[in-house]
C-alpha cells in the first residue's frame, strides 16, 4: 500500500472514530425508576459521568428525587409498550430500576403485571432499538438462600420456596430478563442487597427500620439479618456492570452482612440513642403480621406489619458479593456512613423526633 493510500485509510479510520465518539457522546441514558431510592441515585452518577440522562416516569408520579437535575422526562407505563418505544428510541445504554416493590399489594397481579411482563415489554423495547447495553436491576429477593451461610449468585431460588407474591414476580422477572439474554439482548443483571443512604423518599421497609428506631417505635427486635450496602456504591455498581459486566450474567450488589440487633445498635453508636434489648420470638411477628393484614383487607389502607414482611424476617438474608468486587470492582464503603446519612435525611423530613437520652 503507498504512502498516500495508508494516508487516507488512517483519515477515514480517525473519522470514523471520530464519529463514533460524537455519538456516544450524544447518545442517551434511559433511567426506569429514577424517581426511587436507587434510581435517583444513579441518575446523580450517570449525569456525573457526563451522560445525557432520560427518564421514564409515571404520570403524577413523585418527582422530588429529580428536582433540580438537568434530565429529560418522558412520561409513560411499564404497561404501555407505545411509550416504552418512545422512551428507549436514540437510547446507546438502558437502566431499567422501576418496580413495584410492595410486601403487601391489595391486588398481586399489579405487580406480575409490572414487575414481569412491563420488564419483558421493556427489555424488549430497548433491544429492539439497538440499546448497546442494558442493565436490569434484580433484587437477592429473586436468590435462594443458604442454611449456613451466604447466598451467592449460584443459589436458585424456586417459586415453592420463594416467599411472597413482590418476591416471586422478581424470581419471574429475572429469569424472563435470562431468557432474553440468551437471545441475544446486550442484558446484565444486578442485584442490590439492602441499600441505605439519602434520598429513601418512601421509605423502603428498611428506612422505614430507621425511622422506626429514631421515632422510638422500635422496642424489640428478632433474630433476622440482612445485608446492607451504601446505596452510593449501588449506583456505582450499575455504572461497572454496563462498562466490565458479562452479558446474561448476575452480579450481587452488596457489602456487609448484619443482624438486626447489630443494625439497632450501630444506629444507637451513630445517635447516642438508647440500644434495643428486647428480643422477640418470631411467634410474635408473625401473628402480629397476620391479624395486621387481614385488618387491612378488611377496613382498607395497608397493614403496620404485613404478613410477608414477617415471614421473611424469620431468616438470615446474608449475601455474598465477592463476583461483583473481583469482576466489577464493586465499592465497598463503611457501612457507618451510610447509615448516618439516612438518619441525618430521615431527622431533615422531620422523621425520628426522638432526642438523644430518650427512653427506647
Amino acid at each position: 500500500m503507498s504512502w498516500q493510500a495508508r494516508f487516507d485509510s488512517g483519515c477515514a479510520g480517525f473519522a470514523a472514530a471520530r464519529r463514533r465518539l460524537a455519538v456516544t457522546a450524544s447518545a442517551t441514558t434511559l433511567v426506569t425508576g429514577g424517581t426511587g431510592f436507587v434510581g435517583a441515585h444513579l441518575v446523580r452518577a450517570l449525569i456525573e459521568r457526563g451522560d445525557h440522562v432520560r427518564c421514564l416516569v409515571r404520570q403524577g408520579s413523585d418527582r422530588a428525587n429529580l428536582e433540580g437535575l438537568d434530565v429529560e422526562l418522558v412520561t409513560g407505563d411499564l404497561r404501555d409498550r407505545a411509550s416504552l418505544v418512545r422512551a428507549v428510541a436514540g437510547c446507546r445504554a438502558v437502566y431499567h430500576c422501576a418496580a413495584d416493590y410492595r410486601l403487601f399489594a391489595r391486588r398481586p397481579a399489579d405487580l406480575y403485571e409490572c414487575n414481569v411482563e412491563g420488564s419483558r415489554n421493556l427489555l424488549r423495547a430497548a433491544g429492539d432499538a439497538g440499546a448497546e447495553r442494558i442493565v436490569y436491576t434484580s433484587s437477592v429477593a429473586a436468590l435462594g438462600l443458604r442454611p449456613d451461610g451466604p447466598s451467592d449468585e449460584t443459589v436458585v431460588a424456586t417459586l415453592e420456596t420463594t416467599i411472597g407474591h413482590y418476591k416471586k414476580s422478581k424470581l419471574l422477572a429475572q429469569q424472563a430478563a435470562l431468557e432474553l439474554a440468551s437471545e441475544g439482548l446486550p442484558v446484565v443483571i444486578v442485584n442490590p442487597s439492602t441499600p441505605v443512604g439519602e434520598l429513601d423518599v418512601k421509605p423502603t421497609p428498611t428506612g422505614r427500620i430507621i425511622v422506626d428506631y429514631l421515632a422510638g417505635r422500635m422496642p424489640a427486635y428478632v433474630d433476622t439479618g440482612l445485608n446492607l450496602i451504601d446505596v452510593r456504591d449501588v449506583a456505582a455498581g450499575h455504572l461497572l456492570a454496563e462498562t466490565r459486566g458479562r452479558i446474561g450474567e448476575i452480579y450481587i450488589l452488596g457489602h456487609r452482612d448484619m443482624t438486626l440487633e447489630q443494625i439497632l445498635d450501630l444506629l444507637s453508636e451513630l445517635t447516642g440513642l438508647p440500644a434495643v434489648r428486647w428480643r422477640l420470638p418470631h411467634a410474635v411477628p408473625l401473628a402480629v403480621g397476620a391479624l395486621s393484614t387481614a385488618w387491612a383487607r378488611l377496613a382498607g389502607g395497608e397493614p403496620r406489619v404485613s404478613l410477608e414482611s414477617a415471614r421473611m424476617a424469620t431468616k438470615r438474608m446474608f449475601f455474598d458479593a465477592g463476583k461483583a468486587v473481583r469482576e466489577l470492582g464493586l465499592p465497598q464503603s463503611p457501612i457507618e456512613g451510610a447509615l448516618a446519612r439516612a438518619v441525618e435525611y430521615f431527622r431533615g423530613r422531620g422523621l425520628g423526633a426522638r432526642v438523644r437520652g430518650a427512653g427506647a
